[in-house]
């Protein structure tokens, strides 16, 4: 169906063509009461509107603190283990017992292996070649605190730090509201890449070691938007078409963040602005036309 305001520009071409067939008018003065009424073209204001800046990063998930468990004496034999991994545990709880083995020197009797501090089991460490003492028959998670360690490349890191705000997705579970805790000074030198270590609170039960997704919020920039559909891109870069005084007007312009259908004009373009919702080749510099608010075009 047409819109009021196309219907009337189609009728009046049909009348000024109908002029042409029957001798009043000629083609020519035809195209100057066309080009005098004006094309009728969907347009927009620019308005002011918000964008995070935000980076998506991945990583694992960790332990924030882990407390490897060994007996005080080396030499014995493992003969009770009463905790197993995942389990909770308090402070001083007995994880295992160890007796020595008989016709070793020293003394006899049970020697009991508790948890340092509170948490969740983690299991036995793994092996290393370069350990001075015997791998523990524990680890803990203290407090059961567990966190997202987050690889970042190096050209990134100036515009990330403590605090900010971060959403982390876990494979299987869901996106939450976490926060930078804290950034690595170290960059790897063969990758480039430093680690940040996220904070969050979840209800679900974490396993370390599982993938994670942080998108971090690196600030917010507030000013002029336009739907995407407004924009052109030729060889000197990102222009609109503006409507001023009923004549189009091309501004090359400077696009900064987008968000779904939005695009944030940081250069040449103002907050109310009137722009052409769908930007295309048919209408030139200085074309008259006649600004239709919404999709009436």
């Amino acid at each position: 169906m047409f819109s009021s305001s196309k219907a009337t520009t189609y009728i009046a071409a049909a009348a000024l063509l109908a002029a042409v067939f029957a001798g009043t008018f000629s083609a020519s003065a035809v195209d100057a009461q066309l080009n005098k009424a004006g094309m009728a073209v969907s347009v927009v204001q620019a308005r002011q509107l918000c964008f995070d800046d935000t980076v998506q990063l991945t990583g694992r998930l960790v332990a924030r603190e882990e407390i490897p468990v060994r007996p005080d004496v080396e030499g014995l034999r493992l003969t009770q283990v009463l905790a197993e991994d995942g389990d909770k545990v308090t402070a001083g709880q007995v994880l295992a017992r160890l007796a020595r083995t008989e016709g070793l020197p020293g003394p006899t009797g049970t020697v009991q292996v508790t948890a340092p501090a509170a948490g969740i089991v983690l299991g036995q460490a793994p092996p290393s070649p370069r350990a001075q003492r015997p791998e523990p028959l524990f680890r803990i998670i203290v407090n059961g605190e567990i966190e997202a360690d987050i690889e970042a490349p190096a050209l990134i890191l100036p515009r990330i730090s403590v605090g900010q705000s971060a959403e982390v997705d876990i494979a299987g579970t869901g996106a939450g509201p976490g926060r930078v805790r804290a950034i690595s000074p170290q960059v790897d030198a063969a990758t480039q890449l430093a680690h940040l270590r996220i904070s969050f609170k979840t209800d679900t039960a974490l396993h370390v070691g599982s993938f994670a997704k942080a998108t971090i919020v690196r600030g917010r920039n507030c000013g002029a938007s336009i739907p995407l559909s407004a924009i052109l891109y030729g060889a000197e870069g990102a222009v609109v078409q503006i409507v001023r005084d009923g004549r189009i007007q091309t501004q090359l312009v400077r696009i900064g963040l987008m968000a779904g259908e939005d695009a944030e004009v940081s250069e040449g373009l103002a907050v109310g602005d009137v722009v052409v919702r769908r930007a295309g080749t048919f209408l030139r510099e200085g074309d008259i036309v006649r600004p239709v608010s919404g999709d009436a075009s």
